[in-house]
């Protein structure tokens, strides 16, 4: 399902991929007005990050990223997001076994 993480263009890292569970939203967090943290693409050119769509598509749906979802009115092309295959339904399904 996904991406391989040991695929992944330059290199991968489980800490790092460990810490991304910091851009999960959690069951009644409201993040409006803090920093928000995002899951850039495996596919982002280094210094021009762009937002992973899996993330996107799981923060926006069953995640309920409440600032995400605030933000994202401000996108006018979010209603063309595609995801290709099955999605994971918890990040902890991402990390390798």
């Amino acid at each position: 399902m996904g991406t391989n993480p040991f695929d992944i263009p330059d290199g991968y890292c489980e800490i790092k991929h460990a810490k991304l569970s910091r851009t999960i939203a959690r069951d009644g967090e409201i993040n409006i007005g803090r920093d928000m943290r995002v899951m850039a693409c495996h596919h982002s050119i280094p210094g021009q990050d762009e937002y992973c769509v899996g993330w996107l598509n799981h923060q926006l749906g069953v995640g309920n990223n409440i600032g995400l979802r605030m933000k994202m009115r401000e996108c006018e092309n979010i209603s063309d997001m595609e995801v290709y295959g099955d999605q994971h339904e918890k990040f902890e399904d991402t990390l390798p076994k």
